[in-house]
């Protein structure tokens, strides 16, 4: 229901139950509030007529002691806002919008508090602004007078450091005092430092609802401070309700669209107020189904609701929103039935929901129906024969779930995978700021078994590893190159957790990419970033020489066509170790080459990546077996629009690209992660480029399956991740996702990261699927070996995945090697591995058995030698 169509003055009519006070005496005080307020709503009324005729009224303000009086006039027209504040949102978005408002966060457990408030004259608690009643409200101290002067502050503290995105205020609705006219709009980690105004402007005196939204900041604490009230009326500010919203860009997919949907009612109210069906599927919380309670007798028990959503579809789930005004009518002993036809039902879910005003939320296995319908049994807190409701949504199949929130002490910028279930993670020389070269780095390792986050200072190797060249060496340890202190190279060993200096480089570099290739060695190129602009031309390590110049592997052949040019034109190679020695280099730039590392190397061009612009922070993944597919980027590394568009590649025979499905969002600066059922996984980014701030965050992951070449939009992550975040596969098939920001003193660092659990590991009613086992493996093998592994059941397909590091969107470790089984007795199989180590790179891998129904197991940890 659209707010600003709504009428000012309601009657209030109520349905039989629970609405009186026991029969207890109201006290004289209270009786006197009342014939105050009825009054008023009197003068009101008088003043509804007046402005109909084209009368101003004089009507006294809600305290008798407040100075003045004022006139009830027209709203005003919007006023412009502030050229640097955020728009101010007062419609609803078109149909064409490519995706929908950022929703609001849920408030449970949420607070506020108010610079004042109302207590003597009436209700005025700033706490009123979360009951999700609009009927109470927060009212600046009016009483006794003189009235708290302008201007006045509420503040929101969420109880947590969370990403939001907007505000939305709801204006009372009893009458036009208070609203507020000129604001601001700061947010604050602490409570105690408060940002400069996240939004400013100018609110138009009306009833209708006002949005707010600006780039997502991450804050605990939200202020609204009000400047003037909107009809300068006097000095008062009031608010019914506050709600914020998360900076979630797409919808929350597994609620299915309700558009041209229809409810219907085995009874419903219509004679003293709109209690009609259709009100649930109208998306206010402020109208509401009614069962039948006049005239005569109310309708009696049970009573039910039907959704027809016009077409079969696949459903798993119901959701129930009671109605926000009163307790009558909620319902308590339930079932859910569907059917194709409208005639024909099956039960699919039942229970008894408590008598709360919480939105109740029931799971089934996936059906395939048109109609839904609710029957409700008994009334939840047995007060009458009613049933009610203000919304209801259906479910579609759940489509993967995130965790909570894990806490890291830095902003994890770059990632890695350790044997025995462990995650190493870095930033820079400071928990969350980048700069300089200063000798050091905060590291922190995630025993995921566990979950204890230890952190650790980097000292001894004078290496501030910011924005380095990560790779996963044949022995498991890991090379960390370039970066802030640009020539340095370090080597973590994950055995005995010591970090160690390496060999310089011959050439100081940053944001190159580093990628180990068949014959073990490390082979870099690119990064202009930091060691001077330009001339960033190729270089391999190996263990027994250290680093040697590969003159003739030039950086001018990988640059894309950036407006800043080569400073970040040569960055973040999409690098794939490939037979012989050789490396293929995907793009971001338009132009893919074939690269030599034996003598002084030599690059030749691929040709150019079908019709794909430059995709520079964009992702390349080796889903199988010399197959990559590319997503996502932009033109330039900042200010630029990303693009939706995907190519597979594929380099077993010459090089063919072929473009695939476009991405449900455009994306840059996500992480795209190869799972083991080859399907690959994109989480996070933005829709503009932009560094160090979170705006059009894509806060749903999407998985693109390669046997159908479509994209599946997955449910939505809390925390945005966008610039300097990361993402891995873990040993037991769920994803990692971390960080975002290290921009100092900003609003948009992430300390923090989630695990993501894909649908494959998901029954349709969330409960985790039934998993294969490897019971027994060998640690370690050689390429061309054949293997022999013993499962729970038997199991005919097995994948490896490389361990992997990631960094800036960047992952060239990761690749997924399927395996095809034969079986030897019982439930072991034989499996033979590739020979070729341009396919399996030495290194470590995690072994996945995978079922008929495509859920992997746990991974077995194997070094390929």
């Amino acid at each position: 229901m659209d707010r600003s169509a709504a009428p000012i003055l309601r009657p209030v009519i109520r349905a039989p139950g629970r609405h009186r006070a026991g029969g207890r005496r109201l006290p004289r005080r209270a009786l006197l509030l009342a014939l105050h307020a009825g009054v008023h709503r009197a003068a009101a009324v008088l003043v509804g007529l007046a402005l109909i005729l084209g009368y101003g009224v004089v009507a006294p303000h809600e305290s008798s002691s407040a100075t003045g009086s004022h006139r009830h006039t027209a709203a005003a027209p919007h006023e412009a806002l502030n050229a640097a504040a955020a728009h101010v949102h007062t419609a609803v978005l078109p149909d064409a919008a490519i995706e929908a408002a950022p929703a609001p966060l849920p408030r449970t457990g949420w607070t506020a508090t108010a610079s004042d408030e109302d207590v003597a004259g009436g209700d005025g608690r700033a706490a009123n602004v979360l009951d999700g009643n609009a009927a109470t409200m927060w009212h600046s101290r009016w009483s006794p007078a003189p009235a708290a002067p302008l201007p006045h502050s509420i503040t929101i503290d969420t109880k947590a450091t969370r990403s939001i995105s907007g505000l939305r205020y709801l204006p009372r609705n009893d009458l036009a005092n208070g609203r507020i006219g000129s604001f601001d709009i700061r947010v604050s980690t602490n409570g105690t430092t408060w940002s400069a105004p996240v939004a400013q402007g100018t609110w138009p005196d009306t009833i209708a609802e006002k949005t707010v939204t600006f780039l997502a900041v991450s804050a605990r604490y939200v202020r609204l401070t009000a400047a003037t009230e909107a009809g300068n009326r006097g000095p008062w500010s009031t608010a019914a309700e506050i709600n914020l919203l998360a900076s979630q860009t797409a919808a929350a997919t597994r609620v299915l669209p309700r558009s041209g949907w229809t409810a219907s009612a085995s009874d419903e109210e219509v004679a003293r107020v709109n209690g009609r069906a259709s009100n649930v599927l109208d998306g206010s919380a402020a109208t509401i189904w009614h069962s039948r309670w006049s005239p005569g007798l109310a309708a009696p028990l049970p009573h039910t609701i039907t959704i027809d959503t016009k077409a079969a579809r696949s459903i798993a789930g119901f959701r129930y929103l009671p109605r926000s005004d009163g307790t009558n009518g909620r319902v308590g002993k339930y079932s859910v039935g569907v059917s194709t036809n409208g005639i024909t039902w099956s039960a699919v879910a039942s229970g008894t929901w408590p008598d709360t005003g919480t939105e109740k939320t029931v799971n089934f296995t996936t059906v395939t129906a048109r109609y839904v319908r609710l029957t409700a049994t008994t009334e939840a807190g047995d007060s009458g024969p009613w049933s009610s409701a203000a919304e209801i949504n259906l479910l579609g199949p759940l489509l993967g779930s995130w965790g909570p929130t894990i806490s890291f002490p830095i902003v994890p910028v770059a990632a890695t995978m350790l044997p025995g279930n462990r995650m190493l993670t870095w930033s820079a020389y400071s928990p969350t700021a980048y700069g300089g070269s200063r000798g050091y780095t905060q590291t922190s390792i995630m025993d995921l078994t566990t979950g204890k986050v230890s952190p650790a200072q980097v000292v001894n190797t004078g290496h501030d590893m910011f924005c380095s060249g990560t790779s996963v060496l044949p022995d498991g340890k890991i090379m960390i190159s370039g970066g802030s202190n640009s020539a340095k190279t370090t080597v973590y060993n994950p055995a005995t957790n010591a970090w160690t200096s390496g060999p310089d480089m011959k050439i100081p570099r940053g944001y190159q990419s580093n990628v180990t290739i068949s014959t073990g060695e490390v082979f870099t190129l690119g990064g202009s970033w930091s060691g001077g602009v330009g001339n960033k031309n190729g270089e391999v390590w190996s263990a027994a020489g250290g680093w040697r110049t590969l003159p003739s592997v030039l950086s001018d052949n990988i640059l894309t066509n950036d407006p800043r040019g080569e400073f970040t034109a040569d960055n973040h190679s999409w690098l794939f170790a490939a037979p012989g020695g050789r490396v293929f280099h995907a793009g971001p730039s338009r132009q893919m080459n074939w690269i030599s590392t034996t003598g002084n190397g030599s690059i030749t061009s691929a040709g150019l990546r079908s019709d794909s612009p430059d995709a520079m922070n964009g992702d390349a993944v080796m889903y199988d077996v010399g197959k990559i597919l590319t997503v996502g980027g932009a033109t330039a590394y900042t200010a630029a629009p990303g693009t939706a568009r995907a190519y597979t590649i594929d380099i077993n025979n010459g090089v063919k690209v072929t473009r695939t499905a476009d991405l449900g969002f455009a994306r840059s600066f996500a992480n795209g992660v190869a799972l083991p059922d080859g399907q690959v996984l994109v989480i996070g980014g933005q829709a503009i480029a932009s560094s160090f701030n979170d705006t059009n965050a894509r806060m749903a992951p999407e998985l693109w399956n390669p046997a159908t070449g479509k994209w599946t939009t997955l449910a939505s992550m809390a925390i945005p991740r966008t610039y300097h975040s990361v993402a891995l596969l873990l040993p037991d098939g769920r994803v990692f996702a971390g960080g975002g920001g290290l921009c100092g003193n900003c609003t948009t660092n992430h300390l923090d990261g989630e695990i993501f659990t894909p649908p494959y590991l998901l029954n349709p009613d969330g409960s985790a699927r039934t998993r294969p086992s490897i019971v027994t493996a060998p640690a370690t093998a050689a390429a061309g070996a054949t293997i022999k592994v013993t499962t729970g059941a038997p199991v005919t397909n097995f994948s490896l995945m490389r361990m992997s590091t990631v960094t800036h969107s960047v992952n060239t470790d990761q690749r997924r090697i399927p395996l095809t089984a034969t079986p030897v007795s019982g439930n072991t199989a034989s499996l033979k591995l590739p020979a070729d180590r341009g396919v399996l790179v030495p290194g470590t891998y995690m072994l996945f058995a995978i079922d008929s129904k495509g859920v992997p197991s746990v991974a077995s940890t194997i070094r390929i030698n």
